[in-house]
């Protein structure tokens, strides 16, 4: 038989469904006595606790008249603070996923953000229906979200409408910061949506029309001031577009822009000249003191585009740290950079602390030639030339300013070299000079060259450096190869993460695990994936985590040959950090079928 509720719980929740019909009760809750009114706040569905905190007399942080008045009143000082643990108890609700991947300060902020996305979401699923005529404002909200915030059907004639779009917009856009829209909401209509709004970052998907521009760059105008983000995605621009668009980032009064991040991925600029840039873009790009971060990745960009803008670049007075030109086809974009680049580079690459060239075409000659760019990059901490043909040759020319770098005030740190057509031989000459630089890299990935079992001598060696993060999946060490690096673990090691995917070690891949996992006391995840261990590798590699005393939070085992029998549905019940299992295992795959280590 179930308890019967207490008179206490009965009034409270009497008084939260008062509280959404109406004030009247305000005055008397706010005198309430602490123990009650924290049970309401607690209790509060979001329509009701929003009302709450809204109405209260003291709420400003800032006020120095309630803190002399008072200050001396820990009861309704308390009042206050209790609000945003009710938000956050309110959003982990909600959202349980997200809740641990954000730390805002302002957990009621966070809340109706989210919630406002939620909204937006939901209409533009309405919205791309194609028969839908409609206006934007008038989109109908769905009854579960409504729910999620406490409003019923039943209150519109008492309360706020919130049954559409336009009313949280109304209610809620003051709120968000960072919102991600589609096309159908970046019209006109929209700018009077979110003309209450102070965005500080804004995400663009699939805006292609003039009017999607037009209503845009409205939208981007009211939050010149405000905004430091803006990233496109799968949009199509014409010339005419983004000077438009960057000139309606400029703040009113002053031919400068407070953009810190700016990102064009998968956009077709459409009739770009090949001999210039868009004026606009040549301006956003030069007055741009605050622009930080630059990416136009995935964008089918050849190599003159590529050119004007590293070109612009030198010019411009940005303090720029991060540039990704990924995924294009710029080939020789720096073949005839080299002469001005000698007489001194710009600002912008001084500041520069990322560069990412990953899938961009080049060759040994551009690697050459990006040697001598990169001397110009004084603070460059991280590269990425992944999946470009460099060869062994390419990577010859880089070697030289690997020494140079680690000498460097801001160390080089990071390299990726992932699918570069490196041989054995190439790669043995990089890690054996990686191994006696001044400041050793940080994290290293060679993995999908073809190197075989015999680069596993080397990399022994390498692994007893102060490398943290070492990406070698998929490079054909195959058993002889894991027994090598399993004899050349004799030390401690000061691994953080590791991936040897892919590399069909087979039972040794699982006796290398076990010798790693006792002698890297700061690893945190380890990549083992489609190596085909067999089943009785489980226990080597169990009884290794039960020895372990490290940080080890993730062991991805997926794709070998491990069934989840009794004894090991136990040990992933044992094997579990934060309340998450330790060990990923898939076994999915038939127990008789054929089996292939490619995922």
């Amino acid at each position: 038989m179930a308890k019967a509720p207490s008179l206490i719980s009965l009034c409270v929740e009497a008084v939260k469904k008062e509280l959404l019909c109406g004030d009247d009760l305000l005055p008397v809750i706010y005198e309430l006595p602490f123990d009650l009114f924290d049970m309401i706040v607690a209790r509060a569905p979001p329509l009701a606790l929003q009302k709450l905190q809204i109405a209260m007399p003291f709420m400003d942080r800032n006020d120095h008249e309630y803190a002399d008045d008072y200050g001396r009143n820990g009861r309704k000082r308390g009042r206050y603070w209790n609000f945003d643990a009710a938000w956050r108890n309110l959003f982990k609700s909600r959202w349980p996923k997200l809740v641990n991947e954000i730390q805002p300060s302002d957990w009621q902020q966070m809340y109706w953000e989210t919630h406002l996305q939620n909204c937006l979401d939901y209409s533009a699923e309405i919205a791309l229906i194609p028969n839908f005529e409609g206006c934007i404002a008038e989109i109908e909200i769905s009854d579960g979200i409504l729910k999620s915030i406490g409003y019923e059907g039943c209150m519109k004639s008492s309360t706020c409408d919130y049954s559409k779009l336009s009313s949280h917009c109304q209610q809620f856009g003051h709120y968000a910061r960072c919102l991600r829209l589609q096309s159908f909401l970046t019209t006109t209509e929209s700018s009077q949506l979110f003309r209450n709004s102070k965005l500080q970052s804004l995400v663009l998907m699939w805006v292609r029309s003039k009017e999607h521009v037009d209503g845009l760059c409205k939208l981007l105008h009211q939050n010149s001031e405000s905004l430091a983000s803006l990233e496109f995605f799968h949009c199509k621009l014409s010339p005419a577009a983004i000077e438009k668009i960057c000139g309606s980032l400029l703040i009113e009064g002053l031919q400068i822009h407070g953009i810190q991040h700016f990102s064009m991925n998968t956009v077709s600029l459409l009739e770009t000249n090949p001999v210039s840039l868009p004026p606009g873009l040549v301006s956003f790009l030069s007055s741009g003191r605050s622009l930080n971060s630059l990416k136009f990745a995935c964008n089918n960009l050849g190599r003159n585009f590529a050119k004007m803008v590293f070109n612009t670049l030198l010019d411009a007075s940005s303090c720029l740290s991060e540039l990704d030109l990924s995924e294009n086809n710029i080939g020789g974009w720096l073949s005839d950079f080299n002469w001005r680049l000698t007489r001194g580079a710009g600002k912008s690459l001084q500041s520069l602390r990322v560069l990412n060239l990953r899938g961009s075409n080049l060759d040994r000659d551009d690697a050459n030639d990006l040697t001598y760019a990169l001397v110009h990059m004084p603070n460059l901490e991280v590269l990425d030339i992944s999946d470009n043909p460099i060869e062994d040759d390419g990577i010859r020319n880089l070697i030289p300013y690997f020494v140079k770098a680690s000498e460097n005030s801001y160390p080089f740190t990071d390299l990726s070299l992932e699918n570069c057509e490196l041989s054995c031989d190439g790669v043995t000459k990089l890690i054996n000079t990686l191994s006696t630089l001044k400041n050793p890299l940080k994290s290293l990935s060679i993995a999908d060259n073809s190197l075989g079992s015999k680069i596993a001598a080397t990399l022994g060696k390498y692994l007893s450096t102060s490398v943290q993060v070492l990406n070698i999946s998929g490079i054909g060490l195959d058993s002889s190869g894991f027994q090598d690096l399993q004899q050349s673990i004799t030390e401690e090691l000061k691994l953080v993460e590791i991936n040897i995917s892919k590399n069909r070690g087979g039972i040794e891949t699982a006796k290398f695990l076990s010798k790693l996992i006792l002698r890297a006391p700061e690893l945190v995840s380890v990549n083992a994936a489609y190596n085909l261990v067999p089943i009785h590798g489980s226990s080597i590699v169990f009884s290794a985590l039960k020895a372990a005393k490290g940080k080890l939070g993730i062991l991805d085992v997926t794709g070998n040959s491990w069934d989840h029998e009794p004894t090991d549905k136990a040990m992933l019940e044992e094997f579990q950090r934060a309340g998450r299992p330790l060990l990923i295992i898939n076994s999915t795959r038939p127990k008789d079928g054929p089996y292939d280590d490619d995922p």
